[in-house]
């Protein structure tokens, strides 16, 4: 697999996502479900704790990657759906560090909604790997 990021403009890469992530040769693609902080058992973690959710999120995130044979270097796509952005970008840093010790800086797009599915939950993780 080749990847090779695309930045007509290079500021985002300052915040460790790319503009764009070119992907040929890959052999296996892997479209990830939200991950939110919920224990294995299905239960939501850490209300109003969005640090600890953030981590948790990751580590589920992380969970369904090894799964399927993949790891964080293998993510091309990154969705972070949040109820408060403001609050999400002083613990944004939880985030980032785990993505830089992969050595991975996937298109990243971060939204704002009123509410995610599981009452109590403020941040959520969608993404694509490929391998």
């Amino acid at each position: 697999m080749e990847r090779t990021a695309v930045n007509p403009v290079t500021w985002s890469v300052d915040l460790g996502f790319n503009q764009g992530e070119l992907v040929s040769g890959h052999t296996r693609t892997l479209y990830i479900s939200g991950q939110t902080a919920m224990s294995p058992d299905g239960k939501p973690q850490h209300e109003g704790d969005i640090a600890a959710q953030l981590t948790l999120s990751i580590d589920n995130l992380e969970a369904v990657l090894d799964e399927a044979g993949m790891s964080l270097a293998d993510l091309v796509r990154l969705n972070v759906y949040t109820t408060d952005v403001d609050l999400l970008f002083r613990h944004y840093g939880v985030l980032a560090a785990r993505l830089g010790a992969a050595a991975v800086a996937p298109a990243t797009t971060m939204v704002g909604v009123t509410r995610l599915a599981i009452p109590g939950q403020l941040v959520e993780l969608e993404g694509t790997a490929v391998a």
